[in-house]
């Protein structure tokens, strides 16, 4: 009698057992089916996908595990960019800072009213793309300055919160790309770096590089060049190499799609016809999933004044300094070791 009475308190158990496991498999199961529509028959995860590792130094084949040539192809085909041809004309920025009683607009009123006790810089928390981001206004161009790593050349980089508090800068942004010699660790800047109008560094002679440089008089130049051409002849004091160009001549680059970059952290220099710089960081994931498109920077900085435009290093480069903290949230692989190791930058330094 005992033993038919353990026997039946026994079998309940196992057969709950067994009900828990289907029930996993099954909730498993549905889960696998959901990853697979949102990789195949999602339009807007596979062109995030497929144009966000394409433009990565070392994970290009991330958009081949799970699509082939061919639809990589159809997703590169709907997802381009066209950028402004023709020269930046610097005639067209009339440096002149000072403040205003009326505003053309809210985001004219955002920019030009200084924040009390603050005529350096002010920060403007906005919303772009499906993140967080952060447009600094930089009152006087005269102080935005090329900020490099101490020795360059080396693998070893440094964090653009170091180079910002060597050079006492009070806000930086990091610059240009760089070598990456075992996928994190860092190598040389990728084409030339313009310090005080010399060539610090350069891959060699390249006359089609895309320079973004302060110029003698305090503008952001956008050009198509050498460096050599442009210390000589376009009175270039400060450079590096990289791009897009998002804006030139207040007109915005084309971009069709996402505009052939992805979704991701990014940072970007502009400056407005006034001649106030602007500094653009947005945040972003590990999964590059979110953050912001090309085409959601080009329209936040046109509402904000900007006449002159250029796409950054982004993703887990992606850095805002301000006052000797970081600012940003950084990506989490960055985060763990409290910054990227990058090769340059853009930072507002003391008087």
């Amino acid at each position: 009698m005992n033993e038919n009475n353990n026997q039946n308190i026994v079998k309940p158990k196992k057969k709950k057992k067994i009900y828990k496991l289907t029930l996993l498999f099954i909730v498993l199961d549905v889960m696998a089916l959901a990853c697979f529509a949102i990789v195949y028959f999602i339009p807007s995860f596979k062109s995030t996908i497929v144009t966000t590792a394409l433009h990565t130094m070392n994970h290009k084949y991330l958009a081949y595990i799970f699509y082939s040539q061919k639809m990589v192809e159809k997703v590169q085909n709907s997802n381009y960019s066209i950028p402004v041809n023709e020269e930046v004309d610097l005639n067209q920025v009339v440096i002149d800072t000072s403040e205003k009683v009326r505003y053309d607009s809210i985001y004219d009123e955002y920019i030009l009213k200084r924040d009390p006790g603050n005529d350096d810089y002010k920060i403007i928390d906005v919303d772009i793309g499906n993140n967080k981001g952060y447009l600094i206004a930089i009152y006087d161009p005269s102080r935005v300055h090329l900020i490099t790593k101490e020795v360059l050349g080396t693998k070893l980089g440094e964090k653009t919160i170091d180079m910002c508090n060597r050079y006492h800068g009070l806000v930086c942004i990091n610059g240009g790309g760089f070598l990456e010699e075992d996928g994190w660790g860092i190598g040389s800047p990728i084409g030339y770096v313009v310090k005080d109008g010399k060539i610090i560094w350069s891959d060699g002679y390249d006359a089609n590089a895309n320079l973004i440089a302060m110029t003698n008089d305090n503008k952001l130049l956008l050009t198509v060049d050498s460096a050599e051409n442009a210390i000589a002849n376009k009175n270039v004091r400060d450079a590096l190499e990289f791009g897009p160009f998002l804006i030139v001549n207040g007109t915005p680059m084309t971009t069709v799609g996402d505009g052939g970059y992805g979704r991701s952290p990014r940072v970007a220099i502009a400056q407005r016809k006034d001649g106030i710089i602007l500094f653009l960081v947005v945040d972003g994931s590990a999964l590059y999933v979110d953050g912001a498109t090309l085409s959601e920077m080009i329209d936040l900085l046109m509402l904000y004044g900007a006449h002159n435009a250029a796409n950054l290093d982004g993703g887990n480069s992606s850095t805002l300094i301000v006052n000797g903290k970081t600012y940003n949230k950084l990506m989490p692989n960055a985060a763990k070791s409290g910054g990227r190791y990058v090769v340059n930058g853009w930072g507002l330094l003391p008087e």
